[in-house]
């Protein structure tokens, strides 16, 4: 009878023994699970929040040029939507203009050794670009002399630059009037700020947050039109510059092909 009690006694320690052995294990790994638990729902709300500012930004976009106010903001989405249209018209125009000025000098000076004057003349016709203008200009004054070709490429290599440069001031114009438009509206929201403190007699956030955000908005909304033309501009005129390049030495190239083309007449 006391083996028996003893052997209940010892079976009943062992299952008191493993049932805490396994609650202990339980409380051990039961922050590990809570934190895993808590980390997955920041990550999910973490990306929960990244695609909601990802899918709003036009929306965010479109509430601050709202908040930025009608006046101002309109004023400068106007010199936007004018700069880029200037500035697209120009670079289509540039691109339409730009010429393989090599291979125009060479059906040029063919054209000139086999069927003279009038054969290089009917190619620059048929060439679009300012090269090929200046090319007409200075073949046509080709039959009197050297010098009134000469002066012809050069006149015409003027009148050609100016077409290139059209219109191309108006974007510097944006560029710049844009910040300081921004710049302008920064002045009224202070200005409106500090009147509802006067008003109010009270220095209090709430007063002046309105106007100082209303100033902030018109600043970066200025500064993002202006950075925007800025970089069209600078292609522009690099365009710009390249043609010119290339106008200049094919007006080099013409005049010695006239040159020659007169030398071997003479012989």
């Amino acid at each position: 009878m006391k083996r028996l009690f003893s052997i209940l006694v010892i079976a009943a320690i062992m299952v008191l023994g493993a049932g805490n052995l396994k609650a202990a294990n339980m409380v051990n790994t039961l922050p590990g699970t809570i934190a895993t638990f808590v980390q997955q729902d920041d990550e999910a709300a973490a990306t929960a929040d990244a695609d909601e500012e990802t899918l709003g930004f036009h929306q965010e976009l479109k509430k601050r040029f709202i908040e930025g106010g009608a006046g101002f903001m309109g004023i400068v989405l106007l010199c936007l939507i004018l700069g880029l249209a200037i500035a697209i018209e120009r670079i289509i125009f540039l691109n339409l203009a730009t010429t393989n000025t090599k291979k125009l000098a060479r059906n040029v000076e063919e054209a000139l050794n086999s069927g003279g004057i009038e054969a290089a003349k009917e190619v620059c016709r048929n060439t679009r670009g300012p090269v090929a203008s200046i090319y007409y200009q200075g073949l046509d004054r080709a039959n009197e002399n050297i010098e009134s070709a000469e002066k012809a490429v050069v006149a015409y290599g003027g009148v050609q630059m100016g077409q290139l440069e059209k219109n191309v001031s108006w974007v510097s114009l944006f560029i710049a009037l844009a910040p300081m438009l921004g710049f302008m509206g920064t002045v009224i929201g202070m200005i409106q700020a500090f009147d509802r403190i006067e008003a109010a007699g009270d220095m209090q956030p709430s007063l002046v947050a309105g106007g100082i955000k209303v100033a902030l908005l018109t600043t970066v909304f200025g500064l993002i039109v202006a950075i925007i033309l800025q970089i069209f501009y600078n292609y522009i005129i690099a365009k710009i510059d390249s043609i010119v390049n290339d106008m200049e030495d094919a007006s080099i190239l013409l005049i010695d092909m006239l040159v020659d083309y007169k030398n071997k007449k003479r012989v």
